[in-house]
Order: structure tokens, then sequence, then C-alpha cells
């Protein structure tokens, strides 16, 4: 009987804020916590109850900590930048592709906050902000 890899994980709280992309870096999963996050479209996940595909060992490992749009754009996994990337030299084959894997993401994920770019500010986020709402408010998404 296999059993399932979160029956081991404890539950983490739910985190809610924005990062820069060095503060992204610590969410690999290699922390005391093994949290994981992945930003996608300038938006950032907790993927970590898929950590056996995000964590370290995992087959998007390197996906983990970091901004993943242009990987999963192109599909390649070894295409991350270690700088904001505003994917702006990205085809509209790859934009479109970008977008169906934030879906994706929201679907599955919970969602944590935005990738900023340099000095951008992080936004504060009170218990009562529903995702959506604080999201939409100021709304950077490459969609543009």
């Amino acid at each position: 009987m296999e059993l399932s890899y979160s029956l081991y994980e404890p539950e983490l709280p739910k985190l809610r804020r924005d990062f820069t992309v060095e503060e992204l870096k610590k969410y690999d999963g290699r922390t005391h916590d093994g949290r994981v996050l992945v930003a996608v479209n300038g938006n950032v996940y907790d993927v970590t109850k898929g950590k056996r595909f995000y964590g370290p060992g995992g087959p998007y490992a390197a996906f983990g900590g970091r901004d993943a749009s242009r990987g999963l754009a192109t599909f390649s996994v070894g295409c991350v930048k270690d700088e904001y990337d505003d994917l702006s030299d990205l085809n509209s084959m790859e934009m479109d592709s970008v977008r169906e894997w934030e879906a994706q993401f929201k679907e599955k994920y919970d969602l944590v906050g935005r990738l900023l770019k340099a000095g951008e500010e992080h936004r504060n986020y009170s218990d009562e902000d529903d995702e959506n709402a604080a999201l939409a408010a100021g709304d950077k998404s490459k969609d543009e």
C-alpha cells in the first residue's frame, strides 16, 4: 500500500506576502520547514503539496524558489534567470503557454503574493484579504 507524501508533512501556516527574486530563492524546499514556492507570471504560489515535483530531487526542482515562467513557456527546466524576468522577449505562443500554466497553478496551489520587480514595495496583506481582491488592486501580471 502506497501512503500519501502529505501524511508525513505537517500542515504549514498559510503564507501571504510578496517576494523579491532573492527572497524567493530561500523557498526551494531545503529549509527547516520544507516550504516550496514557485512564481509564475508575476504571482507566487505555495507548491509545497507538490514537493515531490518541485522540491529537492524532483523533476522540476529547478523551479523551486524561482520564477518558473520562462521555463514553463519554453518547456525547459534549466531556463531560469537569477534576476527579475519581465518575459518581454517571449512570443505570443510562449506567453499563451505561461498563462495556461498560471491558470493551472491558480487552480492547484495557494496564491502567496507577487514577485516584485527591483524597487517595488512589499504589500501588506491582512487576514481579511481575499486572494483575488488582494492582487486585483495592483495586479502587475504580465498579461498586457
